[in-house]
C-alpha cells in the first residue's frame, strides 16, 4: 500500500473530500449520462484519482470554462479540468495535456470562408464562448476580426445563427455534430489552435501538483486515458502519449 504525503491529502482534499470542477461546456471531457449524472474522460479521471487518495468525491459541475476559472477566486474546487492557457497559468498549476482538442470554425454551408486564417478580417464577427480556451487564445491572436461572447460554448453557436455572425469558433467535434445535423453549416478542414485540456489545481500547492502530474502520466502510460474516451464516446480525440 503507497503511503501518501500528508501534504498531498491537505492540499487536494483539505477537507477530507476531493471537490472536483466538471465542465459541461465541452462535451468532449464530460458528458450527462442517461442517468443524469456527469460522465467522460474527466469524471473517470476525477474518480480515479479520488480511489487513489482514498477520499470521497465530490463533484461541482459548470456549464462554462470560465465559471469553473472565475469559481476559483471562491474556492470552490480543489481540482479542475481545463485547457492550459497563459491567462490562466498565474493562478493555477497545469500538468502535462492529457487530450489535445482543435478549435476551429462553424460556419454556414454558402460561407466563402474556406480556411480559418480567412476569418481575421476588420469587417466579421465571430462568436465565442466567454472564458473559453479559443476566446483567450483568439483575444490573443486575432488581429481584426470581432468576437461576440456568449456565456456559454453552446450559447455561442445560438449566437452565431440568431445574429446572423460569420462563424462560431468551438471545439471541433461538437461543432461537427452540428454541422452533421444540419445542412446549413460547416466545419472548417483546418484549426487555429491545438487546445491542450489538462488537470489542475490551485497555484502554491506544489505538493498536489506535483502527485497530480504523476498521477497523469501514469494514466496515459496504462492506457486508462484513452479507455476512458472510448467508453464516453470520444474515441476521435487524440491523446499525447
Amino acid at each position: 500500500m503507497t503511503i501518501l504525503n500528508p501534504a498531498i491529502l491537505q492540499e487536494l482534499a483539505p477537507n477530507g473530500v476531493l471537490r472536483a470542477a466538471i465542465n459541461f461546456g465541452n462535451p468532449v471531457l464530460a458528458q450527462r449520462g442517461a442517468d443524469g449524472e456527469p460522465q467522460g474522460v474527466s469524471v473517470a479521471l476525477a474518480k480515479a484519482l479520488a480511489e487513489e487518495l482514498g477520499v470521497p468525491l465530490e463533484m461541482h459541475t459548470y456549464d462554462a470554462a470560465g465559471k469553473v476559472f472565475a469559481a476559483l477566486e471562491e474556492g470552490a474546487w480543489d481540482l479542475a479540468f481545463l485547457a492550459i492557457e497563459p491567462v490562466r497559468e498565474a493562478q493555477l498549476h497545469f500538468s502535462q495535456p492529457y487530450v489535445l482538442i482543435e478549435g476551429t470554425y462553424l460556419v454556414r454551408i454558402d460561407s466563402p470562408f474556406q480556411q480559418v486564417a480567412e476569418l481575421d478580417r476588420a469587417d466579421l464577427r465571430l462568436a465565442v464562448g466567454h472564458g473559453a480556451a479559443y476566446d483567450l487564445y483568439l483575444s490573443r491572436t486575432l488581429q481584426q476580426a470581432r468576437l461576440l461572447r456568449a456565456p456559454t460554448s453552446a450559447g455561442a453557436v445560438e449566437l452565431f445563427i440568431e445574429d446572423g455572425l460569420d462563424a462560431a469558433a468551438g471545439v471541433r467535434q461538437p461543432l461537427e455534430r452540428i454541422a452533421s445535423a444540419n445542412p446549413l453549416y460547416r466545419v472548417l478542414p483546418d484549426a487555429f489552435t491545438a487546445i491542450r485540456q489538462a488537470m489542475a489545481v490551485p497555484r502554491g500547492r506544489t505538493a498536489a501538483a506535483e502527485h497530480v502530474q504523476g498521477f497523469i502520466q501514469h494514466c496515459l502510460a496504462n492506457g486508462f486515458v484513452r479507455g476512458a474516451l472510448l467508453a464516453s464516446g470520444q474515441g476521435d480525440v487524440s491523446a499525447p502519449f
